[in-house]
């Protein structure tokens, strides 16, 4: 576990001088990558001047050069949100005054749309990069940072709080230093549910790839070259020819990063498992095996991760054993109490302020109207969340049990997670005028399509990370059936599933804002809730309004996750089910 890499896989290439069969597979491979890399980064610096139009064509020839955009795009959010997860997980698992703050400020900001984001970003941007698109291209990159971050924020935090006392205690022996735990211990143990929750952050900023893409300012209509642009052209134009043309460059997308990415990937990180054996779990990457196999990648490797370890001591000398601990003076017991009161004077302020506003900008009947539409969203995020958990917990479970079936679903559940809602709107715009069904009953499914995936994500990962010792021994205790599940597969995915249930819910709430309000050309359905509210609001340039349900938005959001969900967090830290 405390080994970020087995030097004995690249053993192999050590040594010997020239290619190999395996290096000339590997080479056009690379080479081609970087090429559309550099070439695709090269057309986000042009220039560009508010105000000129951005024409976006419908043609199917251009679909691969919007693919590698929108591709681009995703992985620098994809980056930048990692960087973002190792600092606040590391900060607000190790510092108790500290994750006070950053936990509800996580709850809050999961649960401002894309478009709230989007509003105070752009401007800024454009501003920071005068007669560029690169300004444009950073507000891009940034909403569909806002799509990934908090999920993968979430899953590293609770990793991080739920590593077994077992290797605490290893730690302790060893004498590992706070930065020395953090890469040789917490993001080890954490590595498989990370690239998991990585998986569905990328699925995530698919999934609002049109507002990312598609933006709206100062009466402006901005459209980047990219899928989300072409599809939201595409809706405009109710041209279905072109919709389908983006489904299927979407699953080529997919498939193409999941097989260099993400699969090789995951079989590294199968080393990291908190077992003796692999068994039946290992992960297996074709293109993994040809990297191994390649000498040029041996020796490459070899170079990067002694660089790693030289940088980040992650093999430096252990640090001296901790002194022993003091009793806490008057100070030190008094200052969590100064801390909290200093909070809760914070809260209370921002509290006098909401009431301010409300009172003398949008009225007291308006709040409470948002409220009653908050109700409703609500009713609709919790009892589908609770379905999709009876669902999807079972399968997850199942699928992640069996790695076999893992690897083949793998690309199909990143697809479906990927899926923009908006690419149903012909047909549950068709469908619902057709059969004449309540918008009230019949969106709502909607705005669970693309969260779900969370759960199960989260609950797949969860699953893989069973050791297998110990399934073998409920096997020899002969436990089966549901108290098989009671004993053995519940306690071991429920800190997973609730992280997974956590940012399924907030994206849930964000996508009501999508699935609440569904147009098709001159068409429009409406259920009534809080997103649909917000959605209407922007369309009509209401500023206040929008301030009202955002801020009416993030209240339910962080009230549902201090009162409920993070109770069943404190539950999955001490693994009392």
């Amino acid at each position: 576990m405390f080994e970020f890499f087995n030097g004995r896989q690249m053993a192999a290439g050590r040594g010997e001088r020239g290619f190999n069969r395996w290096d000339w597979f590997l080479l056009p491979l690379v080479l081609a990558v970087l090429a559309a890399a550099a070439y695709g980064a090269m057309q986000m610096a042009r220039p560009f001047v508010l105000g000129q139009p951005t024409p976006i064509s419908l043609d199917v020839v251009q679909l691969p050069y919007y693919l590698l955009r929108t591709i681009l795009r995703m992985f620098m959010a994809l980056g930048c949100s990692l960087l973002f997860s190792f600092v606040f997980a590391a900060v607000a698992a190790k510092y108790r005054a500290a994750e006070k703050i950053l936990i509800p400020l996580l709850d809050i900001l999961q649960s401002v749309p894309i478009l709230g984001f989007q509003a105070i970003a752009i401007a800024p941007f454009i501003a920071l990069f005068p007669g560029s698109l690169l300004g444009v291209e950073c507000a891009a990159v940034f909403a569909i940072f806002t799509s990934q971050a908090w999920n993968m924020a979430f899953s590293l935090y609770q990793s991080m709080r739920t590593v077994p006392d077992e290797l605490n205690e290893a730690a302790r022996v060893f004498c590992l230093s706070g930065w020395q735990r953090f890469w040789r211990l917490e993001l080890p143990y954490a590595m498989p549910s990370l690239l998991w929750n990585m998986m569905m952050s990328m699925s995530g900023g698919w999934f609002f790839l049109v507002a990312a893409e598609a933006i709206s300012v100062s009466g402006q209509d901005i459209k980047l070259p990219g899928i989300g642009a072409f599809i939201a052209v595409a809706i405009e134009q109710e041209n279905g020819r072109a919709v389908a043309w983006a489904i299927v460059a979407m699953l080529a997308g997919i498939i193409l990063y999941d097989q260099l990415f993400f699969r090789p990937l995951l079989a590294w990180a199968d080393k990291f498992r908190f077992e003796e054996s692999q068994g039946e779990t290992a992960q297996r990457s074709w293109l993994l095996d040809w990297g191994r196999r390649s000498r040029w990648v041996s020796r490459l490797a070899d170079r990067f991760w002694a660089a790693m370890r030289a940088t980040l001591g992650w093999f430096g000398t252990a640090g001296r054993p901790a002194a022993p601990a003091r009793a806490p003076g008057r100070w030190q017991r008094a200052l969590p109490r100064l801390w909290d009161i200093g909070l809760a004077i914070v809260v209370l302020a921002a509290t006098l302020r909401l009431i301010v506003y409300v009172h003398s900008v949008v009225g007291w009947s308006e709040a409470g109207h948002v409220v009653l539409l908050g109700l409703a969203t609500l009713t609709r995020v919790m009892l589908l969340i609770g379905l999709a958990s009876l669902f999807w917990v079972p399968v997850a479970v199942w699928i992640g049990l069996r790695p076999r079936y893992s690897q083949r679903v793998q690309a199909v559940a990143q697809f479906l997670a990927a899926f923009p809602v908006n690419l149903m709107f012909p047909l549950v715009v068709f469908l619902m005028v057709s059969l004449h069904l309540n918008p009230n009953i019949w969106l709502s499914p909607l705005m669970v399509f693309g969260t779900q995936w969370y759960i199960l994500f989260n609950v797949v990962a969860g699953a893989s990370t069973i050791p297998t010792e110990l399934r073998l021994a409920a096997d020899n205790l002969g436990l089966q059936g549901w108290l098989r599940w009671k004993r053995v597969y519940l306690p071991a995915v429920f800190p997973a599933y609730v992280t997974g249930a956590i940012t399924a819910s907030g994206g849930s709430w964000n996508a009501s804002i999508v699935a609440e309000y569904v147009t098709w050309g001159k068409t429009t359905l409406a259920a009534q809730g809080l997103g649909s509210y917000i959605k209407q609001m922007t369309d009509a340039g209401d500023f206040h309004r929008i301030a009202l349900g955002i801020g009416i938005m993030c209240i339910f959001v962080m009230l549902l996750n201090r009162f409920f969900w993070r109770k069943l967090y404190v539950l999955a830290g001490h693994r009392e089910i």
